[in-house]
């Protein structure tokens, strides 16, 4: 079965997911995170099918997620090493991380957790306004077309909608009492 591409799609998240692809693909980043850099240590630290292995990796290279890194000639094998994309995909992660440790941590707690060395603190993720720093909550954004988004669907009927009726939400959800 042939799985849809979102590759081209106006949207970051859908374009991301397109990157992903599957759940694997964030499992190997966070092993990258870990410091895992050799396929024989992913495949055995996740217990992941090699072949599955291989064809993740490849896309995590192709996308600049990773680099290979030859360590040995005899025979040829390779690292995988964090490129600054790959790096930076880490507050992803991280987030996932934070949302799971809520909503689906057992009453033991988070099964592992952040420990920030610069404040000797654990901490978790937190989504902040890049420009006043208060926490970017879904009810308090609203979206709006980038100067990305494809001036070909920029006046459908339908995208007009999507927009009008998301902007009214947002309008209708201030004029209420708190």
């Amino acid at each position: 079965m042939r799985r849809t591409s979102f590759a081209n799609w106006p949207c970051s998240i859908a374009r991301t997911m397109d990157l992903l692809g599957d759940w694997w693909t964030p499992l190997v980043l966070r092993e990258a995170y870990y410091g895992i850099r050799r396929f024989d240590e992913f495949q055995h630290e996740l217990g992941i099918a090699r072949n599955t292995l291989s064809d993740r990796l490849r896309r995590l290279v192709d996308e600049g997620l990773l680099e290979k890194e030859l360590y040995s000639t005899e025979p040829k094998r390779y690292e995988y090493l964090l490129t600054e994309k790959g790096r930076d995909f880490f507050g992803v992660i991280a987030a996932m991380s934070h949302w799971g440790d809520t909503w689906l941590a057992g009453e033991a707690g988070p099964p592992m957790v952040f420990h920030h060395k610069s404040c000797d603190n654990d901490t978790h993720a937190e989504v902040v306004c890049a420009e006043c720093r208060e926490a970017l909550r879904s009810e308090d954004v609203t979206m709006q077309m980038g100067p990305g988004y494809p001036e070909r669907l920029r006046e459908r009927p339908d995208v007009q909608r999507r927009f009008a009726r998301q902007a009214e939400a947002s309008r209708s959800s201030e004029e209420k009492p708190v």
